[in-house]
């Protein structure tokens, strides 16, 4: 798959990593992951990483998910000398070679890991936005209060309910949804008739 950045430059990215494992060759390649998440770690504009274990088709499958500050950060980690080397030295272990795709930050917070896997029903995605949103709402403006009551403008309600808000979005992107849906993930990907 040919991983094509279809974000703007200034956008968190995330790049989705998935590589089924031959027979026996599990610990050697957990070895290697060790080392390339801990390079890739250390990259310019790397946010974060998170590994999902599962099983496709008989073999391991692990899904990694790097996220990026910018596009330009992920393409240089992509491109790198680094990154090559450490793919060509997996390839033997990899039962269908090194497969990547890229997307937005919030595309990715209700996206199946697992290729079999059904997006989760709509209603289930608005109760893990309620239960990550609703606390920051009772609790923000009180935490936000005494810092607000320092200065008439920062009093004022327009700018008031604009720090609360954008302090809400910013955890709720880059914090508080991908560590909701990596906690809610076996309720999501659930079946309906299982959660009824």
């Amino acid at each position: 798959m040919d991983p094509t950045p279809k974000t703007s430059p200034d956008e968190v990215v995330t790049l989705v990593v998935k590589h089924r494992i031959k027979p026996g060759l599990e610990a050697d390649y957990e070895a290697w992951l060790r080392r390339i998440v801990r390079i890739a770690g250390e990259r310019p504009g790397h946010l974060g990483v998170d590994v999902v274990r599962s099983k496709q088709g008989g073999l391991a499958l692990f899904t990694c998910v790097l996220r990026y500050g910018t596009t330009a950060a992920l393409e240089q980690w992509l491109d790198s000398p680094q990154r090559k080397q450490l793919i060509a030295e997996a390839a033997p272990m990899l039962a269908d070679g090194d497969q990547t795709e890229i997307g937005a930050a919030n595309e990715f917070w209700f996206t199946p890991l697992a290729d079999s896997a059904a997006k989760p029903p709509r209603w289930k995605q608005a109760v893990v936005s309620l239960c990550v949103i609703l606390p920051q709402t009772l609790l923000l403006p009180f935490i936000w209060g005494p810092i607000l009551r320092l200065h008439p403008f920062l009093s004022n309600y327009v700018v008031s309910t604009f720090l609360v808000t954008l302090t809400i979005v910013l955890l709720v992107v880059y914090l508080l949804m991908p560590a909701a849906t990596r906690l809610f993930a076996p309720w999501l990907e659930a079946s309906v008739k299982e959660t009824l």
